[in-house]
């Protein structure tokens, strides 16, 4: 859907909001208070559309209460715009190009965009145990290693850059996460969390994989330090391929992931790897003519909307007084740069 077509869909603010009821509300309004089902529409002339009573609490509420759009004095035409950006780009997009695309300011198109990563986040967090086949690997992010008083920073294990653990299906989904220690305890616990027990794991041949794959169905591994990439079915170069993309965000968008920020940075990059459904096709031309083979196929725009909007409810941003963004289930303060 390009954009034309896209704000023939939502022609006025009232389909935009009516788009985002049906997406947060699938089975009709729930008061974000207490989650009752019974409320009623203030018509007052004096009242802003879309806002609701709820017959249990007796609290007012409206579609973005209590969801990162919370207090919003935007329209919701002007989030649907940040939301298609966002997931249309192969690379992520700077908050400085979307404020001029959309016409609101860079600040503003920071803060938003942050919420909107904030929605991806909710999204990643509800992703089923991966399972079949899957690959993990480690992501080392950061700029080009360099000379500070003296001492060059390593390239991989030991180096002073922020570490993504990455967990892939093969034809599925990814969950990635920023960890600290790289520790056997620290991979372990978040393998555990996000692969099932019956998976088949793959990695390279990091010895903290090897004691973690003995609780899985099988594990394999190949030898990257012996220039092996391929052995068989055995590989994790679809984790590679995940790292590749967040190389390419980093690089040809955001430039720099501070590490307050960086895991909505990854679960940005993982939301948009997880819109894509496996299709097959025939190859048209070249040696290979004639031969099937499997694409992952973006789905279409309002189906990656719905995705990202199902599971709004429950977490809010704000700014804090040095124009920086707090997350309200977080315990800690995050600041803007």
């Amino acid at each position: 859907m390009n954009i034309e077509a896209f704000r023939q869909h939502f022609p006025d603010e009232a389909a935009c909001r009516a788009f985002f009821e049906s997406m947060i509300w699938p089975d009709g309004r729930v008061c974000p208070h207490c989650g009752a089902t019974t409320s009623w529409v203030i018509a007052s002339k004096h009242a802003r559309p879309g806002l609701y009573h709820c017959k249990d609490c007796g609290r007012q509420f409206t579609v973005t209460t209590k969801t990162p759009l919370h207090s919003t004095k935007l329209t919701f035409w002007h989030w649907l715009m940040v939301m298609y950006y966002m997931v249309h780009s192969s690379k992520g997009v700077s908050s400085v190009f979307l404020a001029r695309w959309v016409g609101i300011s860079q600040k503003s198109a920071w803060k938003v965009m942050h919420a909107v990563r904030t929605l991806m986040s909710c999204h990643q967090q509800a992703i089923a145990p991966l399972h079949d086949i899957v690959e993990v690997d480690e992501k080392y992010v950061g700029g080009t290693p360099r000379y500070q008083h003296g001492v060059l920073h390593k390239r991989g294990r030991g180096t002073a850059k922020s570490c993504v653990l990455v967990a892939v299906q093969r034809r599925g989904p990814v969950r990635a996460k920023p960890i600290t220690t790289g520790s056997v305890a620290e991979i372990k616990t978040f393998v555990a969390e996000v692969v099932d027990t019956s998976a088949h794991l793959m990695s390279d041949q990091l010895s903290a994989y090897r004691i973690i794959g003995r609780e899985f169905a099988s594990h394999e591994w190949v030898n990257h330090g012996d220039k092996e990439f391929v052995r068989g079915y055995a590989h994790n170069n679809t984790a590679e391929s995940y790292n590749a993309l967040l190389e390419r965000a980093k690089l040809g968008v955001y430039h720099f992931f501070s590490p307050e920020h960086l895991k909505r940075y990854v679960d940005e990059v993982a939301f948009r790897w997880n819109q894509r459904d496996p299709q097959e096709v025939i190859v048209t031309k070249g040696r290979n003519q004639g031969l099937r083979k499997i694409i992952m196929k973006p789905r279409e725009v309002l189906r990656q909307l719905s995705s990202l909007l199902s599971n709004a409810v429950g977490c809010q941003i704000r700014r804090t007084a040095n124009s920086g963004i707090r997350i309200l289930h977080e315990d800690s303060l995050l600041f803007g740069l």
